[in-house]
């Protein structure tokens, strides 16, 4: 069996092979495998995997794009720095009030939130600034003499200031943060999150501040190893500098998701589809997301529980994935995630590993062989993985056949309610979209998940294995800027001074102007795009899809204006690979629809552009796909497979 120094010695040999033709690399470092995408100077594109493993891209001396997980882990892990919150005196209590909000609502005994700040690290300044950006009080040299050597005494290692109307004028702020500076990383709410509300600008100051020294631990490390220019994904979709990453690290805690979105909707749109569902089933999670001509994006998300508010791709994520591992309940029954088998030591026919996931499920019932993982370059043990299973149907009372098939079930239903969350839920019909399936059990699920949808369309694109790297190497730089203009009408000259940063920082970068809208007392906004001569159009119609009404005879309030930096890279244009032959592989018996069936095994690039019939099975590196009977399967130009049926 290959262990992992030689799978890690594997990874490093496709480095070494690839770096010196490499224009570009994207990394998507994800909790079971981290993907690579290598981009040569003559339009080649190769990808591989590896096992997570921090020495995975040592030597690799070339442009990165790298999506990191650092930050998300950091955070659900409480695992970032120790951190002082600095707030008005008498607000010191606003990080761990919050808003009340209950999410178990029925729950009269809700266990208590993990804080990442306790108390004591929490301390007020005197001094206040009015709604309006009136400097009422300055803090004064004393009280900030004072603090300073608190801080330090302390131990502080990163500092989170966020005083009350700062995002009107920041002055207070700034005399904090001069104060302070030299004791450790800092950053000011009115550089993170300039916005309104107060709650949800200081939790995105706080997460901010928590993982910052770690992010720039981490970068110095990663640009040492590669030699050459590192840019960082964001959430938004598209990537900044390493020197932006380190002071606005909170921008990538969903960089990997980001980066899938950006590679399924590119290579969704060359086959002549651009309103899609994007589906991207990795080791640990899956994560689904909705795009509509462009993707979908949000100013407000939950990170394990946190309020984080900044531009981002509007992705839902699950636990389930194919490392997700199944177990009985309290109450008997059968429960698959959020908890993950992860990289190690991972799924049981990885060889190490005894708790039976999502991946030993397909192994038991046929759809995974040993011969085809990753192209033959990691061996999996189909008896490990049957006696994991096999545990776990003792506990339910189920032959192993069965608790394999229901652990797919459960994990069908998980992920089901995802896709429901993006489309149904936010006013979209899911038949009118195309499902993009890829990581590496997206195929295996992508056509049973359509059926239960009705979706006629499924794509699986060339890369689906690591798809979410070559999404980073699709990606713009981007930068976001945003004013609070709550009670103000002076818009035009706001947007002119973020269009003048914007300028200064991304010289020649294409500016777009969006704006957060609401009717006069509602307690939530839309972000639009913004039209001069009637802002409040693109609004109503929004609120119609959104909410199902609107009402264009009720006043409309403006609440933060917003500018979008993008700076176009050069794009890759996929090309279909050369076909090595025209029919299937001997069949294999797997088991599909309550039996066991006999059924063609396809290598991907020997997919026909005629339509086959299933039931079929389409092997690649990185990814499996499943065809069930009553779908066809053909490649197109492109090199995408598309399911249909």
């Amino acid at each position: 069996m290959v262990g992992p120094e030689d799978r890690l010695r594997t990874g490093a040999a496709h480095v070494r092979d690839e770096r010196a033709a490499a224009l570009r690399v994207g990394v998507d470092a994800g909790g079971t495998f981290t993907d690579f995408a290598v981009l040569s100077a003559d339009g080649r594109l190769k990808s591989f995997k590896l096992r997570s493993d921090p020495r995975a891209a040592a030597g690799v001396s070339c442009e990165v794009v790298h999506g990191s997980t650092v930050a998300t882990n950091a955070l659900l892990e409480r695992k970032g720095a120790r951190t002082a919150f600095i707030t008005t005196e008498g607000f010191e209590d606003l990080i761990h009030i919050g808003r009340q909000n209950r999410e178990r609502l029925y729950d009269l005994t809700p266990p208590p939130r993990r804080p990442l700040i306790a108390r004591a690290d929490c301390h007020g300044v005197p001094e206040r600034t009015y709604y309006d950006g009136t400097v009422a009080q300055r803090p004064s040299a004393a009280a900030l003499r004072r603090l300073r050597e608190r801080l330090r005494r302390d131990g502080i290692e990163s500092i989170a200031v966020c005083l009350l109307h700062a995002y009107q004028n920041p002055a207070n702020e700034i005399a904090v943060a001069a104060a302070l500076e030299g004791l450790g990383y800092l950053c000011c709410s009115h550089e993170i999150s300039p916005e309104f509300r107060e709650y949800e600008r200081a939790s995105t100051t706080v997460v901010n501040a928590y993982v910052g020294p770690l992010m720039d631990a981490y970068l110095k490390e990663l640009e040492a190893g590669a030699g050459r220019r590192v840019w960082i994904l964001q959430s938004n979709g598209g990537f900044m500098s390493p020197a932006e990453a380190r002071r606005y690290a909170v921008r990538t805690v969903l960089s990997g998701p980001a980066g899938g979105l950006v590679g399924a909707l590119e290579m969704a749109r060359v086959s002549g589809f651009d309103r899609i569902l994007g589906f991207d089933m990795g080791g640990t999670s899956t994560d689904v997301s909705l795009a509509a001509g462009r993707p979908r994006e949000t100013t407000e998300a939950l990170i394990d529980g946190f309020p984080v508010r900044m531009p981002m791709l509007d992705i839902h994520t699950v636990g389930a994935g194919g490392g997700s591992i199944a177990r009985v309940d309290a109450g008997g029954l059968l429960r698959v995630g959020p908890q993950s088998a992860g990289a190690d030591p991972g799924p049981a026919c990885y060889g190490v590993g005894t708790e039976a996931t999502v991946t030993d499920a397909h192994v038991v019932l046929g759809r995974i062989a040993a011969e085809q993982f990753l192209g033959g370059e990691m061996t999996i043990d189909p008896d490990r993985a049957v006696q994991a299973v096999e545990r776990l149907a003792k506990r339910l009372g189920l032959d192993c056949i069965a608790a394999a098939e229901g652990i797919l079930r459960v994990a069908n239903a998980n992920m089901q309610r995802a896709i429901r969350a993006v489309s149904i839920e936010r006013g979209w019909d899911p038949r009118e979209f195309a499902l993009v399936a890829f990581g590496g059990c997206g195929g295996l699920h992508a056509c049973e998940l359509a059926e239960a949808l009705g979706i006629r369309t499924v794509i699986v694109p060339q890369h689906a294995g690591a798809l979410s790297a070559l999404g980073m190497l699709l990606a713009d730089r981007v930068r976001d800027y945003a004013a609070a203009v709550i009670g103000r009408s002076d818009f035009e000259r706001r947007f002119r001074e973020l269009e003048r940063q914007a300028n200064e920082d991304l010289p020649g970068a294409e500016l777009e102007r969006f704006a957060d809208l609401r009717y006069k007392g509602q307690s939530y906004e839309l972000t639009v795009p913004w039209r001069e001569d009637d802002p409040a159009a693109p609004f109503h119609r929004q609120h119609q899809s959104v909410y199902g009404y609107a009402n264009p005879d009720r006043p409309v309030e403006v609440v933060t204006l917003r500018v979008r930096a993008r700076l176009a890279v050069s794009r890759w244009r996929p090309r279909r690979p050369p076909r090595a032959g025209a029919a299937p592989a001997a069949g294999r018996r797997i088991y599909v629809s309550g039996q066991w069936r006999r059924m063609p095994v396809w290598r991907r690039q020997d997919v026909p552009s005629a339509p086959a019939r299933g039931p079929a099975l389409i092997v690649e590196y990185g990814a499996t796909t499943l065809a069930p009977a009553g779908w066809t399967l053909r490649q197109d130009g492109a090199g995408n497979l598309l399911l249909e049926r």
